[in-house]
């Protein structure tokens, strides 16, 4: 069922079994693996139809084809991972992927077909032709089967524009959360939570995600006192259109598995020195690219689709065609402008291979966990497949004792604080802004410790001023049976806030833990220890009050 955005009508404080935070593949595929016989409540801060798996081109990865195999696939993704791939959690993904393929095309999901079988193509660092896809809009087409299928549960109930603020925490247990719904500040207990918030993109000023996946999660996990890990692992996707006035469109990576190839300035490869070229790992890839841009001043290079049928350009990538038509670009008589871009964050709630933190009480599925699966660089097109993987394990999954509330009923209280200036509201958006572009400058595809010390000052002078503003400290002085009425200008000001004050303790989270690790690995890079070490085999660890700790793995 969907309540719509908006609405007048409190949420229930204690009807729920489960509360599952986010509504792209992670959430709704955890909503519909979770038993029929659980109240589960769907909280989507979002009143539009956005989500970075709908934004999601290339495809789903999994063994389909004879010539494949398990064994590959494992090995195509340790490999990626640049040793420090859980093996456990791989094994399982590749083992678990095409049981999931048979699933969504049960529930709906019709893939590309070649003949007979179903079509595949190749992406970077895969040995075989096993991504399925829906021509370029995979991601869109397995949401939308998804959303369809939650709407006609009667157990679900997804409701649109309430944010989560905070993580109902009671004796080391997750019971619930603290939302914003509308100008309704008020708590929602549950027997168990799950976390599908996403990534965190947008944290940088050049990014292939949408402006919600900014790492919120991860800040309501760590605030909660949950581990996190490898959260200095960004994947930086090389291939984003970069155009003037344009977005950082994704241009999918499956164009150079169908044959485009890269072109600098001068018409050379700025791929060339690359052991497998167009189609090494996207960190390297990445990094050819910011080093020949650098070196020829530029802010681009090409992708070259002319070496690809047209026909077959046509067919099979229409979303890219028309996107890159729509901004002046005709990718069939021209190179398309790209640039590397922020996409993927390997790093985020550490959790078991149920999906478990080390919270009681608390799930994470999809790109906000940390699984193993990754390790230091995503194999591209695992991400879809993690999802569903992941969000099976909650069929089983295991619900604590509800909170212990004094009463059912919520009494209202009306907050009488000064409301905030328009120069308030448009400071608060400048200082995201510049955040984001600190981010990019000093945590992007190439880092040093210099710069790196200088963000670190600034930023924690800025959240321990934000901590004191009076909007945020009211999240904390909530009674469980008590609901804060906002009026509309605090309700704004207080969503802002959130949106800066998250994104600070998650780029905070990120710098810590990329000063920490002093070598480069993976989608890590440091231009002052640019070597791997054998010695930093490990993941990297934080929580809260606590020093930031390696963790070495057990394979």
């Amino acid at each position: 069922m969907l309540r719509p955005p908006f609405s007048q009508e409190s949420i229930s404080i204690d009807k729920w079994d489960v509360i599952v935070i986010g509504a792209g593949a992670a959430g709704l595929m955890t909503c519909l693996e979770l038993p029929e016989n659980l109240n589960v409540l769907l909280l989507n801060r979002n009143t539009s139809k956005r989500s970075s798996s709908r934004w999601a081109q290339g495809g789903i990865a999994s063994v389909v084809r004879p010539e494949d195999s398990f064994a590959l696939h494992v090995e195509d993704t340790l490999k990626a991972g640049d040793d420090l791939c859980d093996l456990s959690a791989v094994e399982m993904l590749v083992k678990d992927a095409p049981g999931c393929v048979d699933r969504l095309q049960n529930l709906g999901m019709i893939f590309d077909q070649s003949s007979d079988q179903l079509s595949t193509t190749l992406e970077a660092a895969h040995s075989c032709r096993r991504v399925l896809h829906v021509k370029d809009r995979t991601g869109r087409a397995l949401v939308e089967v998804l959303e369809d299928h939650i709407e006609n549960k009667e157990n679900i109930l997804h409701c649109r524009g309430v944010r989560v603020t905070e993580l109902l925490i009671e004796k080391e247990v997750c019971k619930g959360v603290q939302v914003l719904d509308g100008s309704n500040l008020y708590w929602i207990t549950s027997k168990a939570v799950v976390l599908a918030t996403g990534g965190g993109g947008h944290l940088f000023t050049n990014t292939t995600n949408p402006a919600q996946s900014a790492g919120e999660g991860i800040a309501l996990s760590w605030k909660a006192g949950v581990a996190i890990e490898d959260l200095e692992f960004i994947q930086f996707h090389p291939t984003a259109l970069k155009f003037y006035g344009s977005p950082c469109f994704l241009i999918s990576e499956a164009l150079r598995g169908e044959g485009a190839v890269l072109v600098d300035k001068n018409g050379e490869s700025p791929v060339k020195h690359l052991e497998n070229g167009d189609l090494a790992t996207r960190d390297q890839v990445s990094r050819a690219i910011m080093n020949n841009m650098q070196e020829n001043d530029v802010d681009h290079v090409g992708l070259d689709l002319r070496f690809i049928d047209p026909e077959k350009i046509v067919e099979r990538f229409p979303m890219i065609i028309s996107r890159c038509q729509d901004y002046g670009v005709n990718p069939l008589n021209e190179v398309i402008p790209v640039a590397p871009a922020a996409h993927y964050w390997m790093g985020g709630v550490h959790t078991d291979l149920n999906a478990s933190s080390t919270m009681k009480g608390l799930y994470a599925v999809g790109e906000v966990a940390s699984t193993g699966v990754h390790g230091a660089n995503r194999l591209a097109s695992n991400s879809l497949m993690e999802c569903l993987v992941f969000a099976r394990k909650m069929s089983c999954i295991e619900l604590n004792a509800p909170y212990n509330l004094r009463r059912l009923d919520r009494y209202t209280t009306e907050i009488f604080m000064d409301n905030p200036k328009e120069d308030f509201i448009l400071g608060v958006s400048d200082k995201i802004d510049s955040l984001r572009k600190l981010c990019w400058s000093n945590l992007g595809v190439s880092r040093n410790k210099k710069n790196m010390n200088k963000l670190l000052k600034t930023l924690q002078d800025e959240i321990d001023q934000l901590q004191k503003n009076p909007l945020l400290e009211c999240l904390n002085k909530i009674e469980i049976d008590q609901k804060l009425k906002l009026s509309e200008p605090n309700r704004r000001g207080l969503n802002l806030l959130l949106d800066l004050h998250n994104r600070q303790i998650t780029t905070l989270l990120l710098l810590k833990a990329c000063l920490f690790r002093e070598e480069s690995r993976g989608g890590h890079y440091r231009d002052d220890f640019p070597i791997k070490e054998t010695t930093w085999k490990c993941h990297t660890r934080q929580q809260l009050n606590q020093e930031i700790i390696k963790r070495f793995i057990k394979n």
